[in-house]
């Protein structure tokens, strides 16, 4: 596939990945949630058959990981049935369909998850999201689901900003260090896609190289960050131990230490 000389729409255009996707694909057309609303069936299928792209690049999601318990009609019309429905649409066009879905599609039994590994979701946004892969495996042939995890990027709020904030708040900001996962840049992400276009229809897990704790990740950023534990820091979504995703099917990104550095120096610039 020669992605410069195709067809892109990029959904959910004006969030954090969607934005760094945009830079990636400058003359894609963008759609905002004010655009297209993905919980519309007949408005999704509509606006991709007029659109008639070839690939359609959904990173449109309720992503409000404790809000998705309270609000759990609304998980699953938007990160479940939203991508069947764009899934659907895809079909009638013959697009590619490219998805983001989450490590949280896991339950952090094991120290890390390949692509083939059984999901078991321990909370709503989990669900929801195993929802949106089987919506699309269901009403798609030709899809690249993409399972990312602990997302940073200059276009939205994030770990990385939530600990700099706190750290000018407070003396010292309680991180839990018992949950473990791969810290992933959007830029890099975003950067990425065109070579999963390459590789053939599946599942595909996509971070930057790297594992640590939530603690660890919060100490690259600032020097006031203390370590607790996950029962001293209680959520309303549970949230896996360790959520750390294999990539077996391509090949690896810079380490997130890495990528970090990158992200500080954009955000300050």
């Amino acid at each position: 596939m020669v992605v410069g000389a195709i067809k892109t729409l990029i959904i959910g255009s004006n969030g954090m990945l969607g934005s760094d996707l945009c830079r990636v694909f400058p003359d894609a057309v963008k759609l905002t949630h004010k655009d297209l609303d993905i919980t519309n069936r007949e408005q999704v299928i509509e606006s991709i058959l007029k659109i008639k792209p070839s690939v359609v690049i959904n990173a449109a999601a309720y992503t409000d990981v404790d809000g998705c318990e309270d609000n759990r009609e609304l998980a699953f019309k938007v990160n479940g049935y939203g991508p069947g429905h764009i899934a659907e649409a895809c079909s009638k066009v013959r697009a590619t369909l490219v998805h983001f879905s989450t490590d949280y599609v896991f339950d952090g039994f094991r120290n890390e998850y390949v692509e083939s590994d059984t999901p078991y979701p321990i909370n709503v946004y989990g669900l929801s999201k195993l929802l949106g892969e089987q919506s699309i495996a269901e009403n798609s042939g030709d899809y690249r689901i993409i399972r990312v995890s602990w997302l940073f990027g200059t276009h939205g709020r994030n770990f990385v900003e939530t600990m700099l904030k706190l750290s000018s708040e407070m003396g010292t900001v309680k991180v839990v260090n018992d949950q473990f996962g791969k810290p992933t840049y959007t830029v890099d992400l975003a950067n990425k896609i065109k070579d999963i276009l390459e590789l053939e229809s599946g599942i595909y897990h996509i971070t930057n190289d790297g594992v640590c704790s939530w603690y660890e990740f919060a100490s690259a950023v600032i020097d006031n960050a203390v370590p607790c534990t996950s029962d001293e820091f209680p959520r309303k979504a549970k949230r896996p131990k360790y959520s750390v995703l294999v990539n077996t099917k391509t090949g690896p990104m810079r380490h997130w230490k890495e990528a970090l550095k990158a992200y500080m120096k954009e955000r300050n610039e």
